[in-house]
């Protein structure tokens, strides 16, 4: 669907909570991971790359990748939409807010519980936005793309993607830790298991 049509589809009031609840939770669940010190994301981990090998900041390097991710769309004529958008503007703030609420681990159980409590928020967080179907964040647009496009399931694609996205960052020099090792191995199956769940269905 494109914009109009994923305005238009109805549901308004619960799409667009579910899209701001699923943002500002996933934006949480992000930072909680970094803040286990035991590995973040993927993701984090080719922005941390990007930043080492560019000498750009870490900000500039998440920027570009959005940027790079967003032009591979095309190919996957995956359409943006306000989930698009709103991504690029609140994950980010939701997750500087929790780095000056959530306090440091303070010893390695905490830093395994921060580990467990940030790897299925992330997943459920991301399915419950994507669930609002007012389009995919630039990053899980490619997964989405490449479901449709190729008939593969959730979860085998956005493992590919994380395991893929993970070793590139840690080539460039990105830090990989034992957690993203375990972000990586489990968001596809645990975001295949939530979206259903939590999609909204729409006329």
């Amino acid at each position: 669907m494109n914009a109009i049509e994923q305005w238009q589809a109805g549901r308004k009031a619960r799409r667009i909570l579910q899209l701001v609840l699923g943002l500002l939770g996933y934006g949480a669940a992000v930072m909680t991971l970094v803040q286990s010190g035991l590995g973040a994301a993927s993701w984090n981990v080719l922005s941390e790359g990007v930043s080492h090998t560019f000498g750009i900041s870490y900000g500039w390097a998440t920027n570009v990748i959005a940027v790079l991710v967003l032009l591979a769309w095309i190919p996957l004529r995956e359409l943006p939409g306000l989930g698009t958008v709103l991504n690029v503007l609140m994950v980010g703030a939701a997750a500087d807010l929790t780095a000056t609420l959530l306090p440091q681990p303070s010893n390695l159980t905490v830093q395994f519980g921060y580990l467990l409590i940030g790897t299925v928020a992330l997943a459920f967080f991301d399915a419950l936005y994507l669930g609002a179907q007012f389009g995919s964040g630039p990053r899980d647009g490619i997964m989405t793309g490449l479901v449709r496009i190729t008939g593969w399931p959730i979860a085998v694609v956005r493992t590919c993607i994380e395991v893929v996205v993970a070793f590139s960052g840690w080539l460039l020099g990105g830090t990989l830790g034992f957690g993203t090792v375990i972000v990586a191995l489990c968001m596809g199956p645990l975001v295949a298991t939530f979206l259903p769940r939590v999609a909204v269905r729409l006329r």
